[in-house]
């Protein structure tokens, strides 16, 4: 809307200086049915677009007289090769008539921001708008031969797929082994989806029960589990960086740079993007798969779960495919994963954590004491991480024999992946990403002694501290007393 007229509703144009560009735009506006009149100085191009019976007129797009020419316009393309030229016209228009809706073009950032100063509505460059469409293009493109090679490497599944997820899978990680079973049904072969570790935190089983999802665990140190499975495809996991599978897989889709060996029949990897679910549901539109209420609700749940609703890291391909999957989503069952009920373990957990927390800058680090359900580490992290001013928590408890550890970060100059490894990667086994990640240590690192039931409220006491500066000096940041910061 500008100056009270409907954009979409006008249908009088006029286009100044008709170029290349301008008797494109100039066609395509008169098969849409609109009245076009062509301005252009040039007599040689102007007698040129009337035997093409197209509306021109010769005139200097500088000059006075051009004004009164396009007294009927409603909107005015000014689109000559002579920049200057377009400055004067867009000048001299808009203190003519200032309820024009003005397009013009630029041919560079410093000439745009000069026309936007003049009175330009919109500014365009068409080396930009050409460099746009070819990646637009490029985009489609690999997308129509990923989702080729994807459809060959599932029709030549003679018994059965297997789906494998990331070790103690997040929502991404499920929601596109969801998406990938949709996809695997829609070519009519049966499939299984697998993990390995456990689905620990609260709202991850909500989100697997809810939505009545089928996993099947793996021992870890059996990855021979695929006898009766001829592909094997992981999505969203790091444990194809690993020697844990001991079988051939087929491909890879993920989000994240891994690192494999050349058996990999096909790889799709998008670090452009922040979730595999965002790739999963491109490949559904590519597919043209009607999608289920229940996958759309995955999917959704996977891109506004690694995006932190869209907080945090966000990129066009995400936001577009959180759009297509809105209307096909089950909202009412979203809002009851996303709030969870909390069991009387997470309580417990979170009011030790508040209680101990010790925060520097931004940074908070808790002891949550003792606990029996190491997953509710994660609940308690995302609470914290509510708190004003704080970015990136890590909470840890003391089980039988280890430390176990939550962290959580929505600061986009932190990977709190890193951060954990850089601290424990040596002495514990450090899983996740960017912004959510857990470690489990041997309690029994930090003392030198054997752990035993008389001991572990010492062992505590010794550890907490050790804990504490080796995260704070992860994070970047100097530990000082422990205490209730704020």
């Amino acid at each position: 809307m500008h100056g009270g007229i409907t954009i979409s509703a006008m249908s009088n144009y006029a286009i100044l200086g008709c170029g290349s560009v301008g008797h494109l735009v100039a066609e395509e506006l008169t098969t849409q049915g609109k009245d076009v009149l062509i301005i252009d100085k040039d007599e040689g191009r102007v007698e040129a677009l009337r035997d093409q019976d197209l509306n021109a007129q010769t005139a200097d797009i500088r000059e006075p007289d051009v004004v009164d020419a396009i007294a009927d316009r409603d909107v005015i393309l000014i689109l000559s090769s002579d920049i200057d030229a377009n400055k004067a016209a867009v000048e001299r228009i808009r203190a003519e008539n200032g309820t024009r809706f003005l397009v013009a073009r630029a041919g560079d950032p410093v000439s745009r921001d000069e026309l936007v100063e003049l009175g330009a509505d919109n500014v365009i460059n068409p080396s930009t708008v050409i460099a746009e469409s070819a990646l637009r293009a490029l985009e489609s493109g690999e997308l129509e031969f990923n989702a080729k090679r994807l459809g060959e490497i599932l029709a030549d599944t003679d018994d059965r797929l297997a789906i494998l997820t990331n070790e103690n899978p997040d929502p991404d990680s499920i929601a596109s082994a969801v998406a990938l079973g949709a996809i695997a049904e829609h070519f009519e072969i049966p499939y299984d989806i697998f993990y390995f570790g456990d689905i620990g935190q609260q709202e991850n089983r909500a989100f697997v029960n809810l939505l009545g999802i089928t996993l099947q665990q793996l021992d870890l140190e059996n990855g021979t589990a695929f006898a009766d499975h001829d592909t094997v495809i992981l999505v969203d996991t790091a444990l194809a960086e690993s020697d844990v599978l001991e079988c051939s897989v087929d491909a890879v889709l993920d989000h994240d740079d891994v690192d494999l060996d050349d058996t990999v029949e096909f790889l799709d990897l998008r670090p452009n993007v922040s979730s595999t679910s965002t790739i999963l549901t491109k490949y559904i539109q590519e597919f043209d798969i009607s999608v289920s209420q229940e996958t759309a609700t995955a999917l959704l749940y996977g891109i506004r779960s690694e995006t932190l609703d869209f907080k945090r890291d966000t990129t066009p391909a995400d936001l577009t495919a959180a759009a297509y999957l809105y209307p096909f989503a089950d909202h009412d069952t979203l809002e009851q994963v996303e709030s969870p009920n909390m069991s009387p373990e997470t309580l417990d957990v979170l009011a030790e954590a508040i209680t101990n927390r010790e925060v520097q800058g931004s940074h908070l680090v808790s002891n949550a004491g003792f606990v029996r359900e190491p997953e509710v580490l994660g609940q308690a992290a995302k609470h914290l991480l509510d708190l004003e001013g704080i970015t990136t928590t890590a909470v840890f408890g003391v089980g039988e024999d280890r430390i176990y550890l939550a962290a959580r970060s929505k600061d986009i100059r932190v990977d709190i992946a890193r951060v954990l490894a850089d601290a424990f990667d040596e002495t514990g086994d450090v899983l996740g990403h960017s912004r959510q990640a857990t470690a489990d240590i041997p309690l029994g690192i930090f003392t030198g002694i054997e752990t035993s039931e008389d001991t572990r409220e010492t062992l505590l006491s010794l550890t907490e501290e050790a804990v504490k500066r080796k995260l704070f000096d992860a994070m970047g940041v100097e530990s000082g007393e422990s205490g209730n910061g704020t």
